[in-house]
């Protein structure tokens, strides 16, 4: 069994935290801080218990010097400051000695957050190539080291992977509910099993694809890696997102050569015109011309989806039908949950953009599970139950 942070002495121990604070942020404004509440039941266990908490999380893609302007964690540390109503120290570097002399005066129970830890990818990647120097730096800093960060437990980091090689080490009861609940819905999860995976680049998910397929009963699939599937069969998409890549072409034949009874395709959309703003139509996708830019799913696509949905036991989403965001692209997503939401079947989703429309549509408290996983949860199911970054933790016997 994995070593779990109740499994750990930690009282008045320094101990080194690994959320996932990668928020939406906009202007400076907290979009949605539900990363940062399920994070809170291992931080205020680790106040109760007299810690000294130092915060580790990245927080977007920080590939020059001005992305750090943007892709800082100082608003979340205000958030956090508010969520457990007390003072959140913010170290504005991931290392400094003002940083460590901050740890050197903590008193049990304090807080402290470093900024975001891909700062120290500039200019050599050391966070997100595992430096081991990094590592024991962080490590250093600490005298346990807890994983409670699910959504990066498949990068092998510093922050993730690297630290706990220096550190006695254990996982928060984030991950754990993670892992109980994704083992007890997903993997154990009764067939007919469906995944309904949408996105917008099929690049970023072929090998998702082929990798899941072997899984699940029925692969229902919207948004722009739909449109790929559709042009590899010879259909016209028009100006809508989708791959011209002949490699990514060849490997999507072969995945609907060889699951042609499991891979389900839209029939009907909702299309634009980039040069129209007020044109919008709904078409068969026979139909699609030149100009048209899919948006959306239409509601033959959701009836013929739903059918499936029905006669599931357990129902995994990926995704989105569309441009939810935008009112005139909403129905297909909307309805398309709500009917995954009201099927009397096991539904979990993971991933950022179908977890976010399911509460934009308030949805959420009808859906068995939630994870705070995107590219994680996805790797979760394809690896049984593995993650490199949950692997590298101790375990301890079961009694």
């Amino acid at each position: 069994m994995i070593k779990r942070i109740q499994d750990m002495d930690v009282t008045n121990k320094r101990v080194l935290l690994r959320c996932d604070f990668n928020v939406p942020v906009k202007e400076g404004k907290i979009l949605d801080d539900s990363k940062i509440i399920a994070s809170l039941q291992t931080i205020e266990y680790l106040i109760k218990k007299g810690s000294k908490v130092i915060i580790l999380s990245h927080f977007g893609k920080v590939k020059t010097e001005a992305d750090k302007e943007t892709n800082t964690l100082a608003p979340v540390a205000d958030r956090l400051q508010e969520l457990l109503n007390k003072p959140v120290i913010f170290s504005k570097q991931p290392r400094s000695l003002y940083l460590e002399a901050k740890i050197d005066s903590m008193q049990p129970g304090d807080v402290i957050l470093l900024e975001n830890t891909r700062f120290e990818d500039i200019p050599n990647k050391l966070e997100s190539e595992c430096d081991p120097q990094l590592s024991m730096y962080w490590a250093g800093l600490a005298d346990v080291f807890c994983l409670d960060a699910f959504g990066s437990a498949h990068r092998k980091h510093a922050s993730t992977y690297g630290v706990a090689e220096y550190l006695p080490n254990c996982i928060g009861f984030l991950v754990q509910q993670e892992i109980e609940m994704l083992d007890k819905y997903v993997l154990q999860g009764e067939h007919p099993f469906t995944i309904v995976m949408g996105g917008a680049k099929v690049e970023d998910k072929v090998s998702l694809i082929e990798a899941l397929l072997p899984k699940c009963d029925h692969l229902l699939v919207t948004g722009g890696i739909a449109n790929s599937l559709l042009y590899t069969l010879g259909f016209n998409v028009g100006s809508s997102l989708c791959t011209k890549d002949p490699e990514i072409i060849a490997r999507l034949k072969t995945i609907l050569v060889q699951n042609k009874n499991k891979i389900v395709l839209p029939t009907d959309v909702i299309v634009g015109r980039s040069y129209e703003a007020s044109y919008i139509k709904h078409i068969n996708y026979t139909e699609i011309t030149n100009d048209d830019i899919i948006g959306d799913i239409g509601m033959n696509t959701v009836n013929e989806f739903t059918k499936i949905i029905n006669e599931s036991q357990t129902v995994f989403v990926n995704g989105t039908a569309g441009k939810y965001e935008e009112n005139e692209y909403a129905t297909g997503t909307r309805e398309l949950l709500t009917n995954i939401a009201n099927a009397k079947c096991k539904k979990v989703a993971g991933g950022g953009d179908g977890v976010s429309a399911i509460k934009k549509f308030n949805l959420g408290e009808k859906f068995t599970y939630l994870s705070t996983g995107g590219g994680a949860t996805l790797e979760y199911i394809i690896n049984n139950g593995h993650l490199p970054a949950i692997d590298n933790i101790e375990t301890v016997e079961e009694l």
